[in-house]
């Protein structure tokens, strides 16, 4: 055992090791707090004064990780934040948890991984463990991060310590969390993976150790690919039923109750998030580098992107269908977080939609619990930002010409909006349940739309057998 990995396996496993997490966000906070919460001494480093500054007051700005439970370990001193990336000096590990956006042309940009890499680089000593946990194409950690991190004149595997161990956050979910959900972890060597499992293994419930860091960096794309991928079949089910006169969440509802060979994918107005609509992406771009093509991505993408077109079509006919255009109507937006019950736009369907309705001539008002207003980012490219919320009242319902459901927020009262909308175009299947005077189309119309109760395939009874 070299000196420097003997050095780093004795403070993880006294818990005296100092962690550093680099990136504050949706990835990097809950991280901190579940190393705090461990016992180990956690500095967060932002390059944003406003987070930092929020989370040295204990004020949390993710929505999964609570200002009570952060404000505790700030109180203790065992997590602190900064944004002096030459404090990682003090750090005995140190997480890698930044963006990895894709550029205009979709190939990934990993400008802020290499400037994360240039800083540990300045403040890399013996003994240090570095982990990657950036979402990116297979290769990054070793052809990209290590030739960095050996400019220090340090040699991996001996004097530090590089893994990739992706995250796997599902921002909302009240089951699943940082701790619970199993962690990936792949090493650069034997020794990195030694170190790294050492770690990880004392703050997550379970552990899934694979072969190396391209192993690992790949686990991450397929599993969204993956999603990705069954998401466009959902996509495409729709609008396939709607030229069959077929609803789709039947079908759907039916097909989820065979026991085996099924999984349930549902339709919806397009993808959203940093994760689902990036990540297959990495792949496909790396595997042109390899002069080969991901047929599959490149159509389930095209499928995925054109959903929010769809949708705007689906509200031009339902205006048409009661002798309105879209240029002049007044359409209410109900949702525009990329998924249910999270406060999050990234990448969110919804911006599409909005925007494609103002291109039309349509003045679009919102409504959405969770996010309070939509400000202009410089990459929305919507009118009349910032935009906030209205409140979700009759007057505002009976004032749309249309209302258009994106995102099926929980706490929303589709009851009133079933009761007072003149017209409903769902997305998500939620009015199927609600019963009231409005017209709602979905994103396929059945000839058999009007039923006294809703088909019930959750609660399916066996059919007792003829003797």
């Amino acid at each position: 055992m070299s000196a420097a990995k003997d050095q780093i396996l004795s403070r993880i496993g006294d818990n005296t090791a100092v962690v550093g997490v680099v990136g504050l966000g949706y990835v990097g906070l809950p991280l901190a707090v579940e190393l705090a919460r461990n016992g180990y001494r956690t500095l967060g480093v932002d390059v944003s004064e406003r987070v930092v500054d929020g989370v040295c007051a204990g004020h949390s700005h993710v929505q999964d990780v609570s200002s009570e439970v952060l404000g505790a370990f700030v109180g203790e001193g065992l997590l602190s934040a900064t944004t002096d990336l030459s404090r990682l000096a003090e750090c005995d590990a140190i997480s890698i948890c930044v963006p990895t956006p894709l550029n205009k042309t979709k190939e990934p940009d990993l400008s802020y991984v290499v400037s994360a890499a240039q800083a540990v680089l300045k403040t890399l000593r013996p003994g240090q463990l570095v982990i990657l946990e950036s979402t990116t194409y297979p290769g990054t950690t070793r052809d990209v991060l290590l030739p960095i991190l050996e400019q220090s004149g340090l040699a991996v595997g001996e004097d530090f310590f590089l893994c990739f161990s992706p995250e796997r956050v599902d921002p909302g979910n009240p089951v699943w969390h940082t701790r619970n959900t199993p962690k990936v972890i792949g090493g650069v060597t034997a020794a990195c993976m030694e170190a790294g499992t050492a770690l990880y293994g004392s703050v997550f419930d379970t552990l899934v150790k694979v072969e190396s860091a391209e192993a690992a960096e790949l686990v991450k794309v397929y599993e969204n690919t993956f999603r990705m991928i069954n998401i466009a079949l959902a996509n495409e089910l729709a609008q396939a039923c709607d030229k069959l006169g077929v609803d789709v969440w039947g079908v759907i509802e039916a097909a989820a109750t065979k026991p085996f060979g099924f999984m349930k994918f549902t339709p919806g107005p397009g993808l959203g998030g940093h994760c689902i609509p990036l990540d297959p992406h990495y792949l496909s771009w790396k595997m042109r580098t390899l002069e080969y093509k991901t047929r599959m991505i490149e159509l389930a993408s095209e499928i995925n992107a054109e959903m929010p077109e769809y949708v705007v079509r689906k509200v031009a006919d339902a205006l048409n269908g009661a002798r309105k255009a879209v240029n002049g109507s007044r359409v209410l937006v109900l949702g525009v977080a990329y998924k249910r019950d999270i406060d999050d736009l990234r990448e969110s369907p919804a911006l599409d939609v909005i925007g494609l309705l103002q291109t039309r001539g349509a003045e679009v008002v919102y409504h959405d619990p969770f996010c309070p207003e939509i400000r202009d980012d410089g990459h929305t490219g919507l009118a009349g930002l910032p935009m906030r919320s209205a409140a979700l009242t009759p007057e505002l319902l009976r004032s749309a010409d249309a209302v258009v459901v994106v995102t099926d927020h929980s706490s929303v009262n589709y009851a009133l909006v079933a009761r007072e909308a003149p017209l409903v175009v769902d997305t998500r299947g939620v009015m199927r349940s609600v019963r009231g005077p409005a017209r709602v189309l979905g994103l396929s119309t059945s000839s058999r739309e009007e039923r006294e109760e809703p088909l019930d395939f959750a609660h399916a009874e066996p059919i007792a057998r003829r003797a």
